[in-house]
């Protein structure tokens, strides 16, 4: 059993002990359901009281075409309820990235959301991915998210969880303080990017942009992130990793795809958050520029 154990910091007490986990996923929902079962009972051994997952879990296609046939209704998608079940079992909330199809039965996009599940297996909170993927590297990786998938169009409010006040996005959306800044002002404690992120955008960005939304939003950060090779075309960073309001790394797993999938093990203190926004409070100058 891979078990990734968050490093000491002056953050972390004796707090709710989540899990994160970094899995690859394939066209293969059965798959992909089987590593998120595998993680689900790593996370209840450990006595984890919830569990996060990364952007589309339920699966990642090698082409438009086949993440199109592949996607379906969340009353009706195998992995989904495969999870729901697991929830149910372990009275243990998830949170997972999946595809659902578009609301307009002519459409060719489809939606990427993420789901939070309760712990009698209820799908209770939706978002759906704002900010959309469009990359062209010289060289390196194509993507363009715009034309297979359908932006939403609202930030989800924090819902409350085991662990505070959750703020929910994905991935891309991390380019864009405007959405944590506005679930910050709304009293979220715990900032969610789960992500497939490239290597080469990964490599430059992706710890540096994590820290800065928890430092200037006061907030936990977890990211529940791809990792490895999903097929011939496609290769996700990895790196799941658990970040304090003060911007210290509490925990992170690495770039590697290993023979099983990990969980890292962390514990959120919110306590120690609030503690922070008194001793450094940001009080915002609305007088001179507009809230967010």
């Amino acid at each position: 059993m891979v078990l990734a154990v968050s490093v000491p910091s002056a953050f972390e007490t004796q707090g709710v002990k989540v899990a994160i986990g970094q899995i690859c996923s394939t066209s293969s929902m059965t798959h992909n359901l089987s590593q998120c079962r595998n993680i689900i009972s790593k996370a209840v051994t450990a006595g984890a009281k919830a569990v996060f997952f990364p952007e589309a879990s339920d699966y990642i296609g090698s082409s438009p075409s086949e993440s199109l046939s592949l996607c379906k209704p969340a009353k009706s998608s195998p992995f989904l309820l495969g999870l729901q079940a697991s929830a149910r079992k372990h009275s243990l909330p998830i949170s997972v990235g999946v595809h659902e199809p578009s609301d307009d039965p002519a459409s060719k996009r489809i939606k990427n959301t993420l789901l939070w599940i309760s712990a009698k297996g209820e799908i209770t909170q939706r978002y759906q991915k704002l900010h959309l993927f469009d990359l062209e590297i010289p060289g390196g990786p194509s993507l363009r998210e715009s034309n297979t998938t359908e932006p939403g169009n609202e930030i989800l409010p924090p819902f409350e969880s085991v662990i505070g006040k959750i703020g929910a996005m994905i991935c891309f959306d991390l380019r864009f303080p405007e959405i944590s800044l506005s679930l910050k002002r709304q009293g979220t404690d715990v900032l969610l990017y789960p992500s497939a992120f490239t290597v080469p955008t990964g490599q430059a960005h992706w710890l540096s942009l994590l820290r800065a939304r928890a430092i200037e939003c006061e907030s936990f950060v977890i990211a529940a992130a791809q990792v490895g090779a999903h097929n011939e075309k496609r290769t996700s960073y990895g790196h799941s990793i658990v970040i304090s309001p003060w911007g210290e790394v509490l925990g992170e797993l690495d770039g590697e795809k290993k023979d099983e999938p990990e969980v890292l093990l962390v514990d959120i203190d919110l306590e120690k958050a609030v503690e922070m926004r008194k001793r450094l409070p940001l009080l915002r100058r609305t007088d001179v520029y507009p809230e967010v």
